[in-house]
């Protein structure tokens, strides 16, 4: 392979992995938020925080992802 070649395959490779890590950070976001929500409202209703922390991190990736693809 020319190194012009190369070079171009090596930046293009590299864009779409940054472009990757990146599109999943609304995700990531709203998954920690939601579990962080979950369980302090389950902890304050007397229910298993540890459901509520479950149940949140699922509601909140699910929020991110259709904010990631919208935005």
């Amino acid at each position: 392979m020319r190194t012009n070649t190369k070079k171009t395959m090596m930046l293009g490779i590299g864009l779409a992995l940054l472009a990757m890590a990146s599109a999943a950070c609304g995700t990531v976001t709203g998954a920690a938020i939601g579990a962080g929500s979950g369980a302090a409202i389950a902890a304050g209703t007397g229910h298993d925080p540890g459901k509520g922390a479950l149940i949140g991190a699922g509601v909140g990736a699910a929020a991110g992802t259709i904010y990631d693809v919208t935005r």
